[in-house]
């Protein structure tokens, strides 16, 4: 207990003066600004992940993470229909709405899945005294896979016609809906593998664990909500001052501060030797951002002053076909529940290169290949594409003998 104790206490003291600055309206230097806020976001992501731990005594790991990958988006959220609003009285912000949209989305998967499962593969092989060469998925994971896939299909219908309509937005929020629902209904894990504040959480008596872990949650979700937006715009400030473009800094730092709290939770999950968890983390995440994200948009455009229909411009709709391209390539190279090494480094190094090949030739270049990739992935792991694209339709039960 008194474990526990400390380490609430760190994180409390941590996210104290972000809080109190935040809620006076108090002005202080972008560098400072980004110090504070950027430590309430990581002791809230360190909050968040005892917390997603010790609920997957009482529910479902599929919810569990589904509940975790959902308040870590938060300040993703936040920031992008914060832009998206605004767009209703200003055309501009479209673009930036498309663009942190867009940059958060590969940012996900070609920094995020590629660092984490590395890492994964980095403690497997130190604990085993051998290398492992390949992340292998919990067969649960396959009901996150299907909802990506099916996700990822329909996120091209946002290249091709050019426009995210009011509709479309709907038809991802109700998807969405479903998943979230299909989740609550896998059964419950019998015993979670849990170390440190998580375990002395998971050990307290069900009166006492449940509304704590609930009161986790909501500390978690309501510091990351108070702290994202003034983290991404310190960090937008002070990349002003260093003389960054404006643009680069809404598409690729904002989404990085954004990002944070999920990256963090991911990483110690891979760090405890948990990469299944981990991967699974954010894949969840990446079904938050195709539906729920994608989905509001067009909605807060709407609220904002617009007509509900955000129509992109030719840049954004390259931004989102290499994004949905990206994604179409993690999909397929993990339809075996297995992630291998090369997967992960071919995805870092692609996003990579988006960096040193700017310009449209180069960017529909980047799309070919992902889809060249991913279609030769595809054609290795053909057996698994169907169970994969039925598993968000289909019983627990069933999924076992996939």
């Amino acid at each position: 207990m008194k474990v526990l104790l400390r380490s609430l206490s760190l994180c409390g003291a941590l996210a104290t003066p972000a809080l109190v600055l935040r809620l006076t309206g108090a002005s202080v230097q972008p560098w400072l600004a980004l110090l504070l806020f950027g430590a309430a976001v990581v002791a809230a992501s360190f909050v968040l992940a005892w917390a997603a731990e010790a609920a997957q005594v009482d529910i479902s790991g599929g919810l569990a993470i589904a509940l975790l990958a959902l308040i870590a988006v938060l300040p993703e959220y936040v920031v992008d229909l914060y832009f998206a609003y605004t767009a209703g009285q200003n055309p501009e912000f479209v673009a930036y709405a498309a663009a942190n949209m867009t940059g958060s989305n590969r940012l996900l998967l070609g920094l995020g899945w590629s660092t984490v499962v590395l890492i994964s593969l980095v403690v497997a092989s130190r604990r085993s005294g051998r290398p492992v060469r390949e992340l292998v998925l919990d067969p649960s994971h396959r009901t996150e896979l299907g909802f990506l896939a099916v996700a990822s299909v329909f996120a091209f219908v946002v290249p091709v016609s050019g426009q995210i309509t009011l509709v479309f937005g709907l038809a991802l929020l109700g998807f969405f809906g479903f998943y979230l629902w299909k989740v609550s209904r896998a059964e419950t894990a019998d015993e979670p593998d849990l170390v440190g504040p998580a375990a002395v959480i998971g050990a307290l008596p069900a009166a006492v664990r449940r509304p704590l872990v609930a009161a986790l949650f909501v500390f978690a979700a309501v510091v990351i909500l108070l702290c994202a937006e003034p983290f991404a715009h310190a960090l937008i400030d002070t990349g002003t001052q260093l003389g960054v473009d404006r643009f680069l800094l809404v598409q690729w730092l904002a989404p990085l501060a954004s990002e944070a709290p999920e990256f963090i939770v991911a990483i110690l999950f891979a760090l405890r030797g948990n990469g299944s968890a981990a991967i699974g983390t954010l894949i969840s995440s990446k079904v938050n951002q195709w539906t729920l994200l994608v989905g509001s948009l067009p909605l807060a455009y709407l609220i904002g002053g617009g007509s509900g229909t955000l129509v992109l411009d030719a840049r954004q709709v390259e931004e989102f076909l290499l994004t949905a391209t990206q994604t179409l390539l993690g999909v397929s190279a993990l339809l075996a529940l297995r992630f291998p090494r090369w997967a992960a480094w071919t995805l870092l190094a692609l996003f990579a290169a988006q960096f040193a090949l700017p310009g449209q030739e180069a960017r529909y270049a980047l799309c070919a290949i992902y889809a060249v990739i991913a279609i030769a992935a595809l054609v290795r792991n053909r057996k698994h594409i169907v169970p994969t694209f039925l598993a968000p339709f289909r019983s627990s039960r069933e999924l076992t003998n996939v």
